[in-house]
């Protein structure tokens, strides 16, 4: 077993590889996580001042945390969607791990994803707009908090398509065209308009379960699948089983999310 240690970014939200993920960092624990990305990962020099390595701001260097789900029952007043928050963390001395409890690990959910920060731009108050990418499942060994902010033991899960993954990808884009008409409405956009759609059954499966309208619990259900497969047969049937909810509700308002095609990149 290989194990890595990298930085900790709870949320009340799953991410999955392949899927961007923007954030607003206002906590000082996570703002400190932050400033340390930044001092990890210098411009080159000799860059001039039109390419895109001048910007501080920009890197192709790997910038990487991990984000984990918050279990249900510990988040503690959140201020901003997907974004955790505590009072505590406000007051001076406030820890790494305010609002997690005595025992931080047994707050999160065991398997996250790792997270590439493309750009992490500061803004004038300090805080931090932060664009980064899902790359990669992790699962989480230990937390430690002795630092300005939490940091975890992880390692990689594999990824693997399982037994009859292409023809269940199929399936799932299917359902899940008639799931985004029901849910939105004839006249709005689908997933095909303006975007092409993937392959890849590992990809379908991030897509369709970063895309859909369901709860965190059951996000986090379909990131520790086991393979691609088992992860599309499941949302196979959560598809079904919505697309016939919402074929029996008298109206039901479309969503942002509906409105444009989930970007993998």
């Amino acid at each position: 077993m290989t194990t890595v240690r990298l930085p900790l970014f709870p949320l009340n939200s799953v991410l999955f590889p392949g899927l961007v993920l923007p954030l607003n960092v206002f906590e000082e624990r996570y703002r400190a996580l932050m400033r340390d990305l930044l001092k990890a990962s210098p411009t080159d020099p000799t860059a001039a001042p039109d390419d895109v390595n001048a910007d501080p701001a920009v890197s192709d260097e790997p910038r990487q945390f991990v984000v984990v789900a918050i279990r249900d029952g510990h988040e503690v007043a959140p201020t901003a969607s997907g974004m955790p928050d505590d009072i505590t963390t406000k007051e001076a001395g406030a820890g790494p791990a305010a609002g997690f409890g005595d025992d931080p690990l047994a707050s999160f959910h065991g398997t996250g994803c790792v997270a590439d920060a493309a750009t992490i731009r500061e803004r004038p108050d300090g805080g931090f707009e932060v664009l980064a990418t899902g790359t990669r499942r992790v699962r989480l060994h230990s937390v430690d908090a002795s630092g300005p902010y939490l940091t975890a033991e992880v390692e990689e899960l594999p990824e693997e398509d399982g037994d009859e993954a292409g023809a269940l990808a199929e399936g799932v884009l299917r359902a899940f065209r008639t799931y985004q008409k029901r849910l939105a409405g004839a006249r709005e956009r689908s997933l095909t308009t303006g975007a092409e759609l993937p392959d890849e059954p590992s990809v379908v499966s991030y897509l369709v379960a970063a895309a859909a309208v369901l709860d965190v619990p059951t996000k986090q259900r379909l990131l520790q699948a086991p393979d691609a497969a088992s992860r599309l047969r499941d949302e196979l049937k959560l598809l079904r089983a919505e697309t016939a909810i919402i074929r029996h509700l008298p109206s039901l308002p479309a969503t942002e999310l509906t409105r444009q095609a989930t970007s993998r990149n």
